[in-house]
């Protein structure tokens, strides 16, 4: 695994040296710190929150199927760089609740759980900053209450305006009835109850790199009368570098408590939420605005750094720019902590 810590540097003149032995001491209990972990109660839910750091706030919006784990490089780095940092684990994960009703995971309710937790950390405004799912909430949040964000930084999922259609109904003109797992998940009970009798099963074959090599799928019958996702996942023949051991029992070990039901009604409420946000067609995003993501992530739809600028500066009034880090896949917070970790301080260093 990567060691994903930033430093700030600071060159100290005319001190004396018990003073630059004290400095050093600190900060090295600084960088061994870990987050702190406690529940906050937000938009009517308990939150729990992993939370490091002093100075502006930064919140850390995960994806799916995530934790706030997935921010653990950057929760330290961005700490160190003189931030407060706050990586939720979102509704329907982890150690947050999750609330029974569909309806409950629809975008605006997870617009709203962001903005509580500014208002719950006593702050008027917060750097965004959201990977996959937790970039599409991201992306809605600074829409629909854009006077409470200083800047948005998305990783993986990009944002080109408002669909031209339901995303279902687009979905299966294009895959029929032959799989896609956006289009499993719509079913409420059967990707759950797939995921749930097996966590370590679905997360190890999710989390991988471009090239980690597979065995072969057990189900290649295209059809979704084949059965569900994890037989059509080839397993892996060792983990990626990036993810130790350790991390991946943590991840499993937070599905096994909470399930898979909560993240996964998030996808069961894209048609409701393309339904109800009307209103932000052709609204612009006028906070500065990054991109980051892996060049592999199958996500970006083979789009380039040039497409991708294109795609997003024009809903993007003020957009600083795409990194895209080569050979990297989805999970690229994890895959590449160090890079990702650089750009995240010096853009929102630079707000």
């Amino acid at each position: 695994m990567t060691t994903p810590e930033i430093h700030r540097r600071h060159v100290l003149y005319g001190i004396s040296a018990a003073a630059m032995i004290s400095a050093s001491c600190q900060h090295v209990a600084a960088s061994e710190a870990e987050p702190t972990l406690r529940t906050i109660t937000v938009n009517g839910i308990n939150m729990r929150v992993a939370e490091m750091g002093d100075g502006p706030l930064v919140i850390l919006a995960h994806g799916w199927p995530e934790s706030w784990y997935s921010w653990r490089h950057q929760i330290k780095a961005l700490a160190e760089a003189g931030y407060h940092v706050v990586a939720p684990d979102m509704r329907g994960y982890g150690g947050t609740d999750a609330p029974e009703a569909i309806a409950d995971y629809d975008i605006h309710h997870l617009a709203g759980d962001i903005v509580g937790i500014i208002d719950a950390m006593g702050e008027e405004k917060a750097h965004l900053v959201g990977h996959d799912w937790g970039a599409v909430v991201s992306w809605n949040a600074v829409h629909m209450h854009s006077d409470r964000f200083k800047s948005l930084t998305a990783l993986s999922v990009p944002y080109g305006g408002r669909g031209a259609a339901a995303p279902t109904t687009i979905l299966n003109k294009v895959y029929g009835d032959n799989f896609y797992y956006m289009l499993y998940f719509q079913e409420p009970g059967v990707a759950e109850a797939e995921f749930d009798a097996d966590p370590r099963a679905i997360l190890s074959r999710l989390y991988r790199s471009p090239d980690s090599p597979r065995f072969p799928p057990k189900v290649t019958d295209p059809k979704m009368s084949a059965g569900g996702w994890i037989p059509r996942l080839g397993e892996l023949k060792e983990r990626p570098e990036w993810l130790t051991a350790a991390d991946l029992d943590y991840y499993v070990q937070q599905f096994e408590k909470a399930g898979f039901r909560g993240g996964i009604n998030y996808y069961r409420n894209l048609d409701r939420n393309w339904k109800t946000t009307a209103d932000l067609e052709g609204v612009t995003i006028d906070i500065p605005v990054k991109f980051i993501a892996g060049a592999q992530d199958v996500v970006l739809g083979g789009r380039n750094a040039e497409q991708l600028d294109e795609m997003m500066r024009k809903v993007c009034t003020d957009f600083r720019g795409v990194t895209l880090l080569p050979e990297t896949g989805h999970w690229v917070q994890q895959e590449e902590a160090d890079a990702v970790n650089t750009a995240l301080v010096s853009f929102i260093n630079s707000i």
